[in-house]
Parts: C-alpha cells; sequence; structure tokens
C-alpha cells in the first residue's frame, strides 16, 4: 500500500513529494493475518514475499489484500471473487500450472468448486 506524503519547505516555496510504502506485515488486511488457516509465509526478502494458499472446497477467505504480484495454480479449482474497491463479482476457473499476473487488490474469495485450492503467490515489494 503507498501513501504519498507532501513536504513543504520554509515559506511554502518548495514542496517535496514523499512516496512511502507500507509492508504488507504492518498492513490489516494482509492475508497472513486475516487467513492464518490458509495462508503460510514460504520465504520473504526486500524484494518479495512468497505465500501459499491452500483453501478447502466451500470455503471463504474474508476481506484481505495484496500487492501486486504473479500466482502459480497448483490445483484445479473453481472461485468466486468480488473486489472490494467496486463490488464486483466475478467467476474463474483455475487450472493447474497456470500463472497468472494480478494488479494490486482488496477482495474476498470464495472456493466454490469440489476440490481444494493450492497457489502459490509471488507478491512484489
Amino acid at each position: 500500500m503507498r501513501k504519498t506524503l507532501l513536504v513543504f519547505g520554509l515559506g511554502g516555496t518548495m514542496a517535496l513529494a514523499v512516496t512511502i510504502t507500507m509492508s504488507q506485515g504492518t498492513n490489516p488486511l494482509d492475508p497472513l493475518k486475516v487467513c492464518p488457516d490458509t495462508h503460510k509465509l514460504l520465504f520473504e526478502n526486500a524484494v518479495v514475499r512468497v505465500i501459499e494458499a491452500k483453501v478447502p472446497a466451500g470455503a471463504n477467505e474474508p476481506r484481505h489484500s495484496h500487492p501486486h504480484g504473479i500466482t502459480v495454480y497448483l490445483a484445479n479449482y473453481e472461485v468466486e471473487t468480488k473486489t472490494i474497491a467496486d463490488n464486483k463479482v466475478s467467476q474463474a476457473q483455475r487450472k493447474f500450472g497456470t500463472v497468472t499476473w494480478s494488479e494490486a487488490v482488496v477482495h474476498e474469495v470464495k472456493n466454490t468448486g469440489k476440490t481444494n485450492s493450492h497457489a502459490i503467490r509471488i507478491e512484489l515489494k
């Protein structure tokens, strides 16, 4: 999550915009905090964070966020996703071995299929 701060110099003649990035670790919608039973941290460094997600068939993931990143699907399963910004609901079939790019998002997800989900998410910092 990025926040921009505007800092003014003496007399308001100079301005400096500074972008601050809030780490997922301090984000209250971090999936590791919101969904600890289904999300597990596999790796983290200054550049990326890698999360494994396993959601049982029929289970819901509460509202959580992700920065932009890549998801690798390790099972065939079906999901219903509701993006919070626009309340848009979409259905998708995830296929084993496929990879997708995702922009930053706040969403809720339900595994609507009959198989457990399994994915690795590589989040860019």
